[in-house]
Parts: structure tokens; C-alpha cells; sequence
């Protein structure tokens, strides 16, 4: 079996600083002070899926949207809330959040403090469909 490919990617301070900051989404999509790293997925032979990172600046928050494929987060850092259709959840360190198919959510930055989760999506998925903040 061919080791080509494999690798580690330490983790530091900076957040693992070899890793590219992409732009979470374009302007305009009810969200703020969101970046991600793709960690592992783009280009990884062997893998259906993709783990990324995304970093959320205090008092920032995610899209408001839902999409067919479901995705399971794990937050790192920080604390905050989620929101899971109507419900509203404090979340913080090791906490575990399975967002199951067509279920709106988004994730909330507590103010003055960053929150860090990793996320676990199939390679290949659906786009994501805005949802109205009253929540249709």
C-alpha cells in the first residue's frame, strides 16, 4: 500500500497555520465573522468525506439553512449556541451536534468569545438552501 499522500498536520496556536483560510460563504447570507479550513477530503484519495474546521469570531454566526445531507460537529473551542429548527442549545467544548437532514440550523458565537468546531460532511452533497429567519 502506497504511503503517498499520507501526512500529519500538527496542530498550533495559530490553528493549524498550514492550512489554507478559505471564505466560509459569499457576502449577503445572513452570516458573520465565519472562516473554515478544509483538514482532510479535497483531493484525499480513499475518503467519502470531508472534515473541516470552521472558526466563528464572538458574536458571529453561521448561515440560517438546511440540505439533504446530514453532518455531525464537534465543537474544539469556545462556547455558543445552536439552533436545530426552532430549539436553541448552549454548546460548548466536547459537545457533539448531529444536524440531521432538511433540519435548518445555525451556529452562534457567545459574544467574547471565538467559537471552533470541527465538522464531518460527505464528500459529494447538496447545496445549502437558505432558510427565512422566521424559520419556514
Amino acid at each position: 500500500m502506497s504511503e503517498s499522500g499520507s501526512r500529519v498536520v500538527h496542530w498550533a496556536p495559530e490553528l493549524w497555520p498550514e492550512l489554507a483560510v478559505r471564505e466560509y460563504k459569499s457576502s449577503g447570507e445572513g452570516h458573520c465573522g465565519v472562516t473554515r479550513r478544509l483538514l482532510v477530503g479535497e483531493g484525499d484519495a480513499g475518503l467519502a468525506s470531508e472534515l473541516r474546521f470552521f472558526e466563528v469570531e464572538a458574536g458571529g454566526r453561521t448561515s440560517f439553512e438546511r440540505h439533504e445531507h446530514a453532518h455531525a460537529v464537534v465543537v474544539l473551542a469556545g462556547r455558543g449556541h445552536v439552533r436545530l429548527g426552532e430549539r436553541r442549545e448552549a454548546i460548548a467544548p466536547f459537545d457533539l451536534v448531529y444536524v440531521a437532514p432538511r433540519t435548518p440550523h445555525r451556529f452562534l458565537a457567545d459574544a467574547g468569545e471565538r467559537l471552533g468546531f470541527l465538522c464531518l460532511v460527505d464528500r459529494r452533497r447538496d447545496r445549502p438552501e437558505p432558510v427565512p429567519e422566521d424559520g419556514a
